[in-house]
């Protein structure tokens, strides 16, 4: 069970944290979130499609990494066998938070780093440290920071960006049926991608708000990632 506490440099001066990638430090997973910021990066290496949480009903993109639950394809003898690894699985077990501080009479929030103690990652003898032996923050965890800080604003921007493609109507569900070499085959439902009718008879007036904000790009980068669920199905096959 996850235990995520506020990360600091006295409680927490000798953790270290595991960068290996298995399937026993929690990166079995098939799909995790990702946002237009990253699109970029991500359609070099995976398919993006679009889920919709079934308690909020919010969309969300995400990468997909394999066809079933607890499958991800790139894992490969405790190396990811990509050159990119999505954000926010890279980040685990860091997780941004916030805390009340009060400046000059005036509370405000601010950002914080959170980390899940209980994760396998963390250790006290091997591993990326956390903090220098006479104190300070590693460069390891400055980067952490970055990333942390990159999510929450790629998050917040991925709202905005999946409320237009919900007021076009440019999100469609869809069923990918995948059938495999050894005959066996694999039906995924649950996920929308774009309406390419839909998006081919925008008028210029919205291409052009969705230009403007980035939009338009993201929704071609996400098209052509499509292209990827071949590379899932070739990692598939050559499992056996």
């Amino acid at each position: 069970m996850s235990q995520h506490v506020l990360l600091n440099s006295v409680d927490h001066k000798d953790i270290k944290i595991i960068t290996e990638r298995s399937a026993k430090y929690g990166d079995n997973v098939w799909f995790s979130v990702t946002f237009p910021a990253e699109f970029r990066s991500v359609q070099a290496h995976y398919p993006i499609f679009f889920q919709k949480d079934q308690t909020t009903g919010q969309f969300f993109a995400v990468a997909l990494y394999g066809f079933q639950n607890n499958e991800n394809l790139f894992l490969n003898n405790g190396t990811w066998q990509a050159s990119y690894i999505p954000l926010t699985q890279r980040r685990q077990p860091f997780l941004i938070g916030q805390q009340s501080v009060r400046e000059d009479g005036v509370e405000r929030k601010q950002r914080v780093i959170h980390i899940d103690i209980a994760s396998p990652r963390v250790s006290t003898t091997e591993g990326e440290a956390l903090f220098h032996p006479y104190g300070g923050n590693t460069q390891y965890l400055d980067d952490i920071g970055d990333m942390l800080e990159g999510i929450h604003h790629g998050l917040i921007d991925s709202k905005h960006f999946i409320d237009l493609l919900i007021e076009h109507q440019l999100l469609e569900s869809f069923t990918l049926d995948v059938k495999l070499d050894n005959g066996q085959q694999h039906q995924m439902m649950g996920f929308y991608t774009i309406n390419e009718d839909t998006l081919a008879s925008l008028s210029a007036e919205v291409l052009a708000q969705l230009h403007i904000k980035d939009y338009l790009k993201a929704i071609y980068m996400a098209l052509a990632s499509q292209a990827r669920v071949r590379d899932l199905l070739n990692l598939k096959n050559a499992q056996g």
